[in-house]
């Protein structure tokens, strides 16, 4: 993979905030040669007039410091959802955020029409124990509505000292009246890769977003899953769902270690620093058996590169619902009072020169979401013969088996569980089956 030469900081999310900043890759861009556009007099002297008036006539004394960084916030913000003003303490917590551990709720949030969307919630956080779901729309903290709050607001609301309570009054499809949900704030120290081995060498890795040590992180996971079945694996599910992105460099490093060649993710921007190319090396970690990769519309940016590259290249099949089409690069400037600005630079596209901004991915299997039930739970608990007061007794000297006998066998496999009550991968690992069948006679 190439190594980051340049001195700028590249977000391969998109505004990831509320509890989960996410840095990208480091990349140096040395733009003191470009071309300065002409300054636009009339409007520069039209903001001035406007900044003079404030001061004079505005009802209470205004801050200096404060309007100009109003104003600063406000040109960015007008741009994109993702082009953000950061302050000192605001720049310190993005660089932190890759560290796998901060505080907060354990969402990825943005905006859409004046309220918080939850973008995803990430896996073993207080946000997804409280049943936070992606696409939920944040209508009121505690007892402020959002409504008018900038994203800044909003986020500097949600965090606070672990141990202590917000209430979240939301909004989901679906669903008629608003829900309202208490959450207990905490450290979120998030594992970025976990895996488990399923069934007769099949294999599931599931990866909850992009951190740094990502792509090692998976080798090992692959290997482990290796060394436990003896052998090969036979197949693997790579499960994306609710993965919100991270970093560039980690969805660059874990396309490669299933790809043997060809262009993984490409950028395309109006500065020539702004142009990137991602390609692959030899050696797929899994010798080329099948791949299954599911998505839903809580997978973005570096997931949606992944998935993008892994299905262009025909290595893979996706299978899921839409992405979430976060395909936008931002790139972080760092200023001389320690704060930066995050501004949107380029675009992302997959090998074969999809852009995936505001489009996502489509899978190549959609599913619904459903959830698994066994028939015997479905039907509830039911009387049974043997239930009823004074019934005959068996004929042959039998006696009747209990009818509260637990399913299963003591021991059974923890992966037997994760398939029963997950109808996607349920339904991955059959198509794995069949993929490896296929595979072995040649088709």
């Amino acid at each position: 993979m190439k190594q980051a030469t340049r001195s700028l900081l590249v977000l391969a999310t998109g505004l990831v905030l509320g509890v989960s900043l996410t840095l990208g890759g480091s990349v140096l861009a040395d733009r003191a040669n470009n071309q300065a556009a002409p300054l636009p007099l009339d409007e520069l002297r039209n903001f001035s007039e406007v900044f003079g008036k404030i001061k004079a006539d505005y009802v209470e004394e205004a801050n200096d410091k404060t309007l100009l960084e109003s104003a600063i916030r406000g040109m960015l913000s007008g741009l994109d959802p993702h082009s953000a003003y950061l302050n000192q303490e605001e720049f310190k917590e993005l660089q932190v955020g890759t560290s796998g551990e901060f505080g907060g709720l354990g969402i990825e949030v943005g905006m859409e029409d004046g309220f918080v969307k939850v973008v995803s919630p990430i896996d073993d956080t207080p946000a997804q124990a409280a049943g936070v779901k992606a696409g939920d729309l944040i209508i009121r903290l505690d007892e402020t509505p959002v409504k008018g709050m900038s994203l800044n607001d909003a986020v500097k609301m949600m965090r606070g000292k672990p141990g202590t309570k917000i209430d979240l009054t939301i909004m989901r499809e679906g669903v008629q009246k608003p829900l309202k949900l208490t959450i207990t704030r905490d450290v979120i120290r998030v594992k970025s890769v976990k895996f488990q081995p399923l069934e007769a060498g099949y294999g599931y890795l599931r990866i909850t977003s992009f951190q740094n040590q990502t792509g090692e992180q998976v080798l090992k996971a692959v290997s482990d899953m290796k060394k436990e079945h003896g052998s090969e694996l036979k197949g693997l599910v790579l499960d994306l769902r609710n993965n919100p992105g991270g970093v560039l460099g980690a969805a660059v490093a874990v396309s490669d270690a299933f790809l043997e060649k060809g262009m993984i993710v490409y950028t395309e921007g109006r500065a020539k620093d702004a142009e990137l190319r991602y390609t692959a090396t030899p050696n797929d970690v899994l010798n080329g058996a099948p791949m299954v990769v599911l998505v839903n519309g809580g997978s973005a940016s570096a997931s949606e590169i992944v998935a993008g590259a892994l299905q262009d290249h025909k290595r893979a099949i996706i299978m899921g619902s839409r992405t979430f089409g976060k395909g936008s690069v931002q790139t972080i400037f760092p200023m001389s009072n320690s704060s930066a600005i995050k501004l949107t630079t380029a675009r992302y596209y997959t090998p074969g020169g999809r852009s995936i901004q505001a489009d996502g991915i489509e899978p190549d299997i959609t599913l619904k979401a459903v959830r698994l039930v066994d028939a015997e739970d479905s039907e509830g608990e039911r009387l049974k013969e043997a239930d009823l007061s004074g019934h005959l007794a068996n004929g042959n000297g039998k006696k009747p088996k209990d009818a509260k006998e637990p399913k299963g066998t003591k021991g059974e496999a923890k992966a037997d569980d994760l398939v029963n009550k997950d109808y996607a991968l349920h339904e991955a690992l059959n198509l794995l089956k069949g993929l490896h069948i296929l595979q072995a006679r040649g088709q």
